[in-house]
């Protein structure tokens, strides 16, 4: 051994080791151990992964003194964001569907970390400077169209970021953006604290007339969870919306009502307690003050300065035009609805009222219901004939896996297929539970890539709803607008699947402009009213039966009931959230905005009381601040599109490959306008959404 020296490992490099030889978010793997994933292991990985980023951007920027190169620059970087991707998305998405105080703690830790790490990427002069040589190198004339997209995204924004700013603006941007990000989180667990904080226990099932056997039975099942008996009504979704719906007692709807709407507010049965007042107002000026040091006027400017349309002045009359075509037909709606309740004994319609008395109208107009059309769309069959919908319109397979590690017994795997290879895979996770996040969402799980060493990465989906579980040995049975929005849901799913890109700025909908991301979810709602995509998803649960002829033509002839007040009532969301963010600092509070939008836009007044800004989620804790619109805007544009399958037929497939190929195949990789036009021949109208709704001029 003369000569040879052997150094002993330090304790700390031991203790480094030990972390990262323990932790699976530090390990390879192909699809998250989420059994394994403990709230312990979060810190520690991200800790480790953003050094090991770090040290690695110092190496790779060292190699960048000639002109950089695609690979040299854009792949490496994409790998080290693979590498934080695969451990921060299943923590994040664990966050959303299995919440827990140890886990959230360990989130919230990472969160500023995370945010003060992109921020240096965002002002990484050297980086910044070597995608600017990059764009103008003689290689980059040969480049694809996804490449070159993603440089000039890119550029955009660095821009975006802050590299033009002076040090200590920079500085004061990257507090500010950790700061939004401690808020939004907050407004988010405060929500679902809220949410869960208020229960209504019943012992006397009289308590409950109108409601249907699912409902009550759902209701017992929640009782009997908690060891109570009786049944337990919560503020989750599926439990709010039956009560609303059928309950007879009016005096139980407005206790719901009002608990539901102060949810998160200085109001209701817990006032204060979780108060997301406070955080708005916060996040709204630290929005005007991140876009006033960008040099835009209003966060709204700086939040289209990434998007499809081009002013604030254009979203608002858009939105504004919008609401004036909708608002004629919403007052028709609420005044039949109100002649309607009065014939029944309510003299004096109240927000809690109109679910109810609405559905009692939609009954006698239409001989048809919400819980009647509920037992035709058992899950299963829904599932089947959504697949064979697809598989024939884009020439795809779908089958179901076993054998996964998935984070609740609930949740389902499926993969799909292309002649026989494998394209992407996505998991189901259908139902309400405690500790989840309401709502539905996609998220991404894993974008497509092609890895430095020629491997194409496929991409993996999340795809999460709040439906009511199955219960007493039935099939969780889905309403009718349940099954739209599993569409919807999957429509970004197949938006983020079914992508040719193999560069991850351009690849699913990383790169899509934000007011485009909701036309190919929106786009797949329209087959829920087809007969001939109904025929495929519906099915009696207990005989199989097909949905009878008659069924089919109530439910058609009531695809438009009070559509008028549904379109303003998004006019409204739309509206306010546009105004409250480019308008902020006028002196204005939130709520006084919300009411002056509602005075020019609604025709039903909810109560003084009600306080549903401080649950709106989307915009205080999601990505849709300054972009709501967004629904509306995609909507155009989905309508207009499937007015081509109208055209040549609903389940065409020679229609269904151009549209795969023209929008769902090239993600981010072309402006949203450009893709649209490349399928639909020519610019959208207007036309379709209005004739889709029943709110052209010939429905008058």
């Amino acid at each position: 051994m003369a000569g040879i020296s052997v150094r002993k490992p330090s304790s700390i490099s031991l203790q480094v080791y030990a972390v990262t030889a323990s932790n699976p978010l530090l390990q390879d793997f192909d699809l998250p151990p989420y059994s394994s994933i403990r709230p312990e292991h979060v810190e520690p990985a991200i800790d480790v992964i953003l050094a090991d980023s770090r040290a690695a951007l110092v190496e790779l920027l060292a190699k960048q003194s000639g002109i950089p190169t695609w690979n040299g620059l854009v792949l490496a970087l994409d790998e080290l964001g693979a590498r934080l991707g695969r451990a921060w998305s299943p923590v994040s998405h664990l966050n959303a569907v299995f919440n827990n105080p140890e886990l959230r703690a360990a989130y919230e830790a990472c969160l500023p970390k995370l945010s003060q790490y992109w921020t240096e990427i965002g002002q990484n002069k050297p980086l910044f400077d070597a995608y600017q040589a990059l764009a103008n190198s003689p290689a980059a004339a040969d480049f694809a169209l996804a490449q070159s997209t993603i440089l000039q995204h890119t550029l955009r924004d660095f821009r975006l970021s802050g590299i033009d700013l002076p040090p200590a603006e920079q500085q004061r941007y990257g507090a500010i953006q950790m700061k939004l990000s401690e808020l939004t989180s907050k407004f988010s667990n405060q929500l679902l604290d809220a949410t869960q904080a208020w229960t209504k226990h019943l012992t006397d099932e009289a308590a409950l007339a109108g409601l249907p056997d699912s409902a009550k039975a759902q209701m017992a099942q929640a009782a009997q969870a908690k060891e109570l008996d009786g049944w337990l009504i919560s503020l989750e979704f599926p439990s709010y919306y039956a009560v609303l719906t059928y309950a007879d007692d009016r005096g139980l709807r407005e206790e719901l009502y009002a608990a539901y709407c102060t949810r998160a507010s200085e109001l209701g049965p817990n006032a204060g307690q979780f108060d997301n007042g406070p955080l708005m107002v916060e996040i709204l000026d630290l929005r005007q003050e991140l876009a006033q040091l960008l040099g835009f006027n209003d966060y709204g400017e700086l939040s289209l300065a990434s998007k499809m349309a081009d002013s604030n002045v254009q979203v608002l009359s858009f939105l504004r035009d919008l609401g004036q075509r909708g608002k004629p037909f919403a007052i028709r709606d609420l005044a039949e609805l109100k002649a309607f309740a009065s014939e029944l004994g309510c003299a004096e319609l109240q927000s809690w009222d109109a679910g109810y008395y609405a559905e009692k109208m939609r009954q006698q107009r239409y001989s048809l219901s919400q819980e009647e059309v509920r037992a035709w769309f058992p899950i299963d069959k829904v599932l089947a004939g959504l697949f064979a919908i697809v598989q024939q319109l884009y020439g795809i397979e779908i089958q179901e896996l076993s054998g996964f590690d998935g984070w609740h017994p609930d949740v389902r795997l499926f993969q799909i297929s292309e002649q026989g290879r494998p394209v992407g895979r996505f998991f189901f996770d259908l139902y309400a539970r405690a500790n989840k996040r309401g709502g539905a969402w996609m998220d991404g799980a894993r974008d497509q890539r092609r890895a430095a060493n020629g491997e194409l990465i496929s991409p993996v989906a999340n795809l999460v709803c709040n439906f009511t579980p199955a219960v007493n040995g039935q099939p969780a049975l889905l309403t009718h607008d349940e099954v739209t929005t599993l569409f919807h849901e999957f429509g970004h799913g197949l938006h983020h699947l079914l992508t040719r890109v193999e560069y991850v700025g351009a690849s699913g909908i990383n790169g899509v402009a934000w007011d485009a991301v909701e036309l190919p979810s929106q786009f797949m709602e329209n087959w829920c009213w087809e007969p001939q995509g109904l025929a495929l998803i519906s099915g009696h649960f207990e005989t199989g039966e097909p949905l009878p002829q008659d069924l089919l033509d109530k439910m058609l002839a009531a695809k438009n009931f009070q559509s008028g007040m549904q379109m303003v009532r998004q006019v409204e969301l739309s509206l306010f959230d546009f105004e409250l963010h480019a308008s902020h600092g006028d002196g204005r509070s939130v709520l006084e905005v919300l009411e002056a939008i509602r005075t020019e836009v609604s025709v039903m007044h909810p109560p003084a009381y009600n306080r549903f800004a401080n649950s709106f989620a989307h915009i205080f804790a999601g990505g849709y601040a300054a972009g709501y619109y967004s629904y509306k805007w995609a909507e155009v544009l989905s309508a207009d599109a499937f007015s081509k399958f109208e055209e040549d037929g609903v389940l065409n497939p020679q229609t269904g490959r151009a549209f795969r190929e023209a929008i769902l195949a090239r993600g981010g990789s072309q402006e949203p306008m450009a893709l649209f036009v490349a399928f639909r021949g020519r610019e959208p109208s207007i036309d379709a959404l209005l004739r889709h709704c029943g709110l052209s001029e010939a429905a008058a």
